[in-house]
């Protein structure tokens, strides 16, 4: 990961945009990705166009990034984000949200798929992340470090700060969306998780269980950007579900739950772009 190869991305997404600047990006998750293109003077750029951006392929995820103008501030919208687990290179991985940070955001919402590990939690369910855990053994910090970008030993104590998750949930309250709150469990994959793993997660303190998000908090965290994850609970995690875990069924709790979870973005969104 280099400082040129950040600023090269970003210079694009500033010409292809016409925005110089960005105050906020969102990284959109599994079957909320068309929601990008229903924002206010949208426009697309996708991401085979940008030097560095890494294309996915896992069904959901469009692979194009959205710039729009809420309230007099330009935001950044990601729409499909690649994973590990397809056999990228975590500094891949981190890149888009890397970028989006060089490009002026510093605030980065990330929203994912997960499975339901807290005995609170419900399929449809949306939720704050308080903390995560990061059960892979893997960071994208690994590696030399230019100090240009962060730190060789940045701080992860408030990686999703009080401050936006309270912001969220006065905006959920104001729009009619619950939002519960809990702890994230990172797993490789792309193999669903087993009982016994489920049960060491919960043992540990997760509430949830998924396969994205920690890499790009601990990079954005790392570039100084605040983070705000926000979890749809789309499944019951395995030992706990009554039924074998399928993808199908991720998609289709998450698009029961596209309305409340789209009119808590519309929302939230103009909020953060000021903040």
């Amino acid at each position: 990961m280099t400082l040129e190869r950040l600023g090269a991305a970003a210079g694009v997404i500033a010409e292809r945009t016409r925005r110089g600047r960005h105050t906020a990006a969102l990284v959109l998750g599994s079957g909320l990705s068309d929601y990008a293109g229903s924002l206010p003077g949208a426009v697309e750029v996708p991401y085979a166009d940008i030097p560095g951006f890494p294309v996915p392929e896992v069904e959901g995820h469009t692979g194009a990034l959205f710039s729009a103008e809420i309230d007099g501030h330009p935001i950044m919208v990601l729409a499909g984000r690649v994973h590990a687990y397809e056999g990228w290179e975590l500094g891949d991985v981190v890149f888009a949200v890397r970028a989006a940070v060089s490009s002026g955001c510093t605030t980065i919402v990330l929203t994912n798929a997960a499975g339901g590990v807290g005995e609170h939690l419900e399929p449809g369910d949306l939720v704050l992340i308080t903390d995560h855990l990061n059960l892979t053994a893997r960071n994208p910090l690994l590696g030399t470090n230019d100090s240009r970008l962060g730190p060789r030993f940045p701080d992860m104590s408030a990686v999703y700060p009080d401050r936006l998750r309270t912001t969220a949930k006065v905006v959920g309250e104001r729009v009619d969306v619950p939002l519960k709150e809990g702890v994230y469990a990172w797993f490789l994959g792309p193999s669903y998780e087993t009982p016994a793993e489920v049960q060491m997660a919960k043992r540990l303190g997760a509430d949830l269980v998924g396969m994205s998000t920690v890499p790009e908090a601990i990079a954005a965290r790392h570039m100084g950007a605040d983070v705000l994850g926000i979890s749809l609970v789309t499944n019951l995690a395995a030992g706990i579900s009554p039924t074998p875990l399928s993808h199908e069924e991720v998609t289709e709790t998450a698009a029961a739950a596209r309305d409340r979870f789209t009119r808590l973005l519309d929302a939230l969104l103009p909020e953060l772009a000021r903040s």
